[in-house]
């Protein structure tokens, strides 16, 4: 009896040190493991590693919404020009007032130029259609009246943008052209009836011009011209 509770024991003292083996080897992580899941897409560890970064990496880091900086950020201009640059910006993300101020001197010169020569198929689709009648109309009574302009573009002094504004859908632009050419106008036997061949004219002309930004068109169109 003495014998078989000897046996006894020493199986329970063997099983005891065959469990403790296994929970010492299963119990402890082995480097093997998988990573913890993802969460919709975010990484756990990602801020760590950003914060182990070599030094000298660049981190930009994005302004808090509720800061005050970012508020101040989308603040408009107080200046009217600015403000409605900035709106016709917000509504068309291609446009540039460099750009624009560069074609608007091209199509000045364009515009003053074929309207110097009766070129109305130049003009008709650079115009509204309200201006280009006032054009035509021009055109046809310097035709009738057999008179001939002589017209040389010499340059710009100074273009601006005096208006800025978002009109529904429509963008519009208000520049003010101080420019210089030189125009003589002739009738039918060569006499001079307006200009002078030899003097050079300064003008200062305030034009506006509209487009859709919506539309596929990157053109803008001459609606109102106005002269000092």
């Amino acid at each position: 009896m003495d014998s078989q509770y000897l046996d006894i024991l020493l199986l329970a003292m063997v099983a005891g040190i065959v469990l403790f083996r296994l929970y010492t080897v299963l119990g402890r992580r082995t480097g093997n493991e998988r990573p913890p899941r993802k969460t919709y897409g975010l990484e756990p560890s990602a801020p760590q590693a950003q914060s182990q970064g070599k030094p000298g990496d660049n981190v930009v880091a994005l302004p808090d919404r509720a800061s005050p900086r970012a508020e101040a950020s989308v603040e408009k201009p107080s200046d009217p020009v600015a403000r409605g640059l900035m709106d016709i910006k917000l509504a068309d993300s291609h446009f540039d007032s460099a750009d624009f101020l560069s074609g608007a001197r091209q199509a000045y010169e364009m515009i003053v130029t074929a309207f110097a020569a009766g070129d109305l198929a130049t003009l008709k689709p650079l115009l509204s259609k309200d201006v280009y009648a006032a054009f035509e109309e021009g055109v046809r009574a310097r035709n009738g009246r057999g008179e001939k302009t002589e017209f040389t573009f010499v340059g710009f002094k100074d273009v601006k943008i005096a208006e800025a504004a978002m009109k529904g859908r429509n963008a519009e632009i208000g520049i003010s052209f101080s420019a210089q050419f030189i125009s003589v106008t002739r009738n039918a036997t060569g006499q001079t009836v307006d200009g002078d061949a030899r003097t050079v004219r300064d003008v200062t002309d305030h034009w506006t011009f509209t487009r859709d930004v919506r539309a596929s068109d990157p053109n803008w169109t001459l609606i109102g011209t106005s002269a000092d």
